[in-house]
Parts: structure tokens; sequence; C-alpha cells
């Protein structure tokens, strides 16, 4: 069973997108452009606090 975890090796702030990445066996520089392209069409302020409720929730 696959665990999702912030990952260690492809991180640029905290591993997030690194660590969704490995759990979806994608590219990391893939779900980067995406959350990248999401967080500009959508709110901006959205996407930060995602991005930081998912460092404080997801285990390193």
């Amino acid at each position: 069973m696959k665990k999702l975890y912030r990952s260690r090796q492809n991180r640029i702030i905290a591993g997030v997108c690194g660590g969704i990445a490995e759990y979806l066996d994608v590219d990391p520089t893939v779900v980067r452009l995406i959350y990248l392209f999401l967080g500009l069409t959508s709110l901006v302020v959205g996407a930060v606090v995602f991005y930081i409720v998912a460092a404080l929730i997801i285990p390193q």
C-alpha cells in the first residue's frame, strides 16, 4: 500500500509537490507545472494556503 509523504530528494520548498509526484509515479516538474497553472488560474491565495496546509499535514 502506497502512502503519501513529503519528498526529501525532490524538494524545493517543503517537498509537497515532490511527494505527490513520487506517490503518482510522475516527474516532479509535471506536478509543479500543474500546481502553478492551477494556482495562477484560480485564487493565488488559495493555492498558497493549500501548500502550507499540505506541508503541515503530510508527514515527511
